[in-house]
């Protein structure tokens, strides 16, 4: 017998958690765009004037704590820190506008990724992933 009991009715189960694997995906989003704001700290500070030691630090922080939300996917307040963290991006649009163009690009890619979440959550619902389908002998 299982833990969890399906109510009468319910569509069964998967047998794979898909959000499990869906934050998988959202933990290689967060590294993957730790990296590129990584990586464009020397490129912005050639350009125009150069970057403080204020702005360097502050980018380093946000590709850190990108790294960190990593580890709390499975809360579902980290997509709201992470939005957050983009607007912290987005805050740069003035001084380094290079920052904020990355920051749309992934704001972009997460707004994406939450719109396929909320699909795989309705298809969860409804019995329509293949993991829930009745197989055919």
């Amino acid at each position: 017998m299982s833990e969890h009991p399906e109510p009468a009715g319910a569509p069964p189960g998967p047998a794979k958690d898909p959000m499990k694997s869906f934050r998988g995906v959202q933990a290689g989003t967060l590294v993957i765009e730790a990296i590129v704001v990584a990586l464009a700290l020397p490129v912005v500070a050639q350009l125009g004037s150069g970057i403080t030691s204020a702005q360097g630090w502050t980018l380093i922080g946000i590709a850190v704590a990108f790294v960190l939300c990593c580890g709390l996917l499975r809360r579902p307040w980290t997509i709201w820190l992470v939005l957050g963290l983009h607007a912290g991006l987005l805050a740069f649009v003035v001084a380094l506008p290079a920052v904020a163009v990355i920051g749309v690009v992934f704001l972009a890619v997460w707004l994406w990724l939450m719109w396929l979440r909320r699909q795989v959550a309705i298809r969860m619902a409804e019995g329509r992933l293949p993991g829930q389908q009745q197989g055919t002998p």
